[in-house]
């Protein structure tokens, strides 16, 4: 059985995901544990993980990038039991793993159904399926992802904070940056986590890329996919799982 708590504790991130954590001027955020959730996975190239949202006592939703060979991932969430395991996934049917080198649509977005029922600590997060996507809208971001990118140990703390949508404006993705810049954005292990309305009561979007100044990866823009527009998806797949 693997030492998915060593993998916690010494992860190197050697296949690290396209998102970065929060980096920046983040803080710990307690109140978001009880609907946010760590995935970690091992693979052929090393071990990394994600972050992803509770929204069914026994149902994630993340990156589809998070969740590629599902019999390596286990959930796991801080002083919790890591032998949590995946009994289905479900990922967006036009969830392209080459979009970016091939330059074409992709939804980058997945759903976990989980073996057996989370605890009762954790409170599923509602969907908003009508939010104000405008320039400038206030957004706030969790992650379990490194507060200072290329450091692996920084990881596997909630941390949040606010950010503002920038333009353009997409029907599949928002983009949304620092309001002061000082370079709070999403990083490594941050992939698959939420973007909430500004009170953190709903959940807007699934983060699943970043890029910094330079030649740096985190910290300046953070990318994810918005929800309302994948609502059919989102309920045909919880339908299917009897939800």
């Amino acid at each position: 059985m693997a030492n998915w708590k060593f993998i916690v504790a010494a992860l190197t991130l050697t296949a690290a995901t396209p998102a970065s954590a929060l980096v920046g001027p983040s803080r710990e955020d307690t109140g978001g544990a009880a609907h946010t959730i760590m995935l970690l996975k091992r693979d052929a190239r090393g071990s990394s993980f994600c972050t992803a949202n509770v929204i069914a006592r026994d149902v994630l939703a993340t990156a589809a990038h998070c969740v590629t060979n599902p019999e390596n991932l286990r959930v796991y969430w801080p002083g919790g039991d890591l032998e949590q395991k995946i009994a289905a996934v479900a990922t967006h049917p036009l969830y392209r793993a080459d979009a970016a080198q091939k330059r074409i649509k992709s939804i980058d977005l997945a759903l976990v159904k989980l073996s057996q029922p989370l605890p009762d600590r954790f409170r599923p997060i509602d969907i908003a399926w009508a939010p104000q996507i405008t320039p400038g809208a206030r957004l706030r971001i969790l992650g379990y992802g490194l507060t200072r990118e290329g450091d692996g140990r920084s990881g596997g703390k909630l941390h949040g904070g606010e950010l503002v949508v920038r333009e353009p404006i997409s029907q599949i993705l928002i983009w949304a940056k620092d309001p002061a810049d000082r370079g709070l954005g999403a990083c490594t292990g941050d992939s698959g986590g939420p973007l909430l309305t500004q009170d953190g009561a709903s959940l807007v979007g699934i983060t699943v890329w970043s890029e910094g100044a330079g030649a740096r990866k985190c910290g300046q823009l953070t990318q994810a996919v918005r929800l309302a527009p994948q609502r059919d998806f989102i309920e045909t797949t919880l339908r299917s799982w009897g939800r």
